[in-house]
């Protein structure tokens, strides 16, 4: 099944090289990209074939990847055009709604919140369907989406705010935490470069068992917490200053933010 990207940046690469490595073929593949350094980069890289302008046919699934603030602009480009191909958004912020109305009416879209981690096959995208969109075609949407980690569905477009704040965000908390746990090893006298080993390491092996394991992971962190030890004493530390309520206020101000992009998208006409 043909796929067109409209967009040929980070997240596109990283989907471009995930259904390569699936086993899809370049010759299946089709980008729209408008910096020519970049269409030869992506040329020479994967061997797909690359564009300036949209030339999309019939069958082809068409995948937009350009950033929010270019979306309504890409999405006139294709206005007029679209007969049944199916048309999948991974742009933040962008309801479809507002996408139909800048499609002239178009309505079988899918929507995508994927997070950066997808640039190592690892990361984990949010996926909403209008109805107009049959079970074969959210088929289709999650195989291009899982070349490149896991998929959730969601059948309320407004949940995706929520999948905006705690994974499409969440990668920066964890790296906040991650850049704290440096500091602080390196504050004790350690290298960095034994700062960052061990903070990269305690961070993925935590994540990795924690992943692997069907206990909570409240079970897991009272399992490494020792009455009277060391890690009792550091957790009593972050309770008392409230991390864990400054964690839950900072995913809501995310939250806020994806409606308030929402809408103001939205009122462009």
């Amino acid at each position: 099944m043909p796929l067109t990207f409209i967009g040929g940046g980070n997240m596109a690469t990283a989907l471009i090289g995930g259904l390569l490595h699936k086993g899809w073929s370049a010759g299946e593949i089709c980008v729209v990209e408008i910096d020519a350094a970049q269409r030869k980069r992506l040329a020479e890289r994967f061997g797909v074939a690359t564009n300036a302008a949209p030339e999309v046919g019939t069958d082809d699934t068409v995948l937009l990847a350009v950033k929010p603030q270019h979306m309504r602009e890409a999405a006139r480009s294709l206005a007029g055009r679209l007969e049944r191909q199916l048309v999948i958004t991974i742009a933040a912020g962008i309801r479809l709604g507002d996408l139909a109305r800048w499609l002239g009416g178009y309505r079988r879209l899918v929507r995508c919140m994927p997070n950066t981690p997808a640039l190592v096959h690892c990361g984990v995208t949010g996926l909403y369907a209008l109805p107009e969109v049959d079970p074969k075609e959210r088929k289709r949407a999650e195989a291009i989406l899982s070349a490149v980690g896991r998929t959730l569905w969601f059948e309320q477009e407004a949940l995706l705010d929520a999948v905006t704040a705690v994974s499409g965000s969440g990668p920066a908390y964890v790296f906040y935490f991650i850049q704290a746990l440096e500091e602080a090893a390196a504050g004790l006298g350690l290298e960095p470069q034994q700062a960052r080993l061990l903070a990269l390491e305690t961070f993925y092996g935590a994540a990795t068992l924690a992943r692997q394991s069907e206990a909570p992971v409240a079970s897991l962190r009272a399992q490494v917490t020792s009455k009277g030890g060391t890690t009792e004493r550091a957790l009593a530390v972050l309770e008392a200053a409230r991390v864990r309520s400054h964690i839950e206020d900072a995913v809501r101000a995310a939250h806020a933010r994806a409606m308030e992009l929402g809408d103001e998208f939205g009122k462009l006409d």
